[in-house]
């Protein structure tokens, strides 16, 4: 019984220590709103080239990213800024969670719209 016990004990402190809060509250995605003016314009992003308007599924990671369009001769540089869940893990004393976060991408965020105005 105490074996049980102790396991379990081990497994919760492994899970609070190693765990980020970012991580698990805001994840290794995030979905932001791609536009551009005038709209119905063919863009890249990550990889991705959509119509916008668009809903684009990014992995937060800790590089820049742009926005760009052949079609409309313009593009923009989407920046990431930290996540402000990240700081859940610095006020609870959780350093190991901080570098989970870290590791993971999830300490980052990209605005959740963003805009591309092309060249008329």
């Amino acid at each position: 019984m105490k074996k049980t016990s102790l396991l379990v004990a081990f497994s919760i402190g492994s899970a609070v220590l190693f765990s980020g809060c970012a991580t698990i509250l805001s994840g290794k995605t995030q979905a932001v709103n791609v536009t551009s003016n005038p709209s119905n314009k063919m863009v890249k992003i990550d990889g991705r080239t959509v119509q916008t308007p668009s809903i684009v599924t990014l992995e937060r990671g800790k590089d820049n990213l742009v926005l760009k369009s052949d079609e409309c001769g313009s593009q923009k540089l989407v920046s990431k800024h930290i996540n402000p869940v990240f700081f859940v893990n610095i006020l609870s004393g959780g350093a190991f969670g901080s570098t989970t976060d870290y590791a993971t991408g999830a300490m980052w965020k990209y605005d959740e719209n963003i805009n591309l105005e092309c060249r008329q």
